[in-house]
């Protein structure tokens, strides 16, 4: 749902590259090269950016009765 501050494996703070993940997506850049120059070198950091699934937005829409 929301980006996790930390890698689950190795404990590398990513939360905060995201945005600039996202935008740089849609900008129509390649997804190695920009993890490559954020700094994401490991493979288990690069996993969490590849197989999340912003859902934030879809979960807002619903409340709580």
């Amino acid at each position: 749902m929301i980006i996790p501050v930390r890698c689950f494996s190795c404990g590398k703070p990513i939360a905060q590259l995201w945005e600039e993940f996202v935008e740089r997506i849609k900008k129509g850049e390649e997804k190695g090269k920009i993890m490559n120059s954020l700094g994401l070198k490991r493979y288990c950091c690069r996993a969490i950016f590849l197989g999340h699934i912003d859902l934030i937005d879809t979960i807002a829409k619903f409340k709580k009765s």
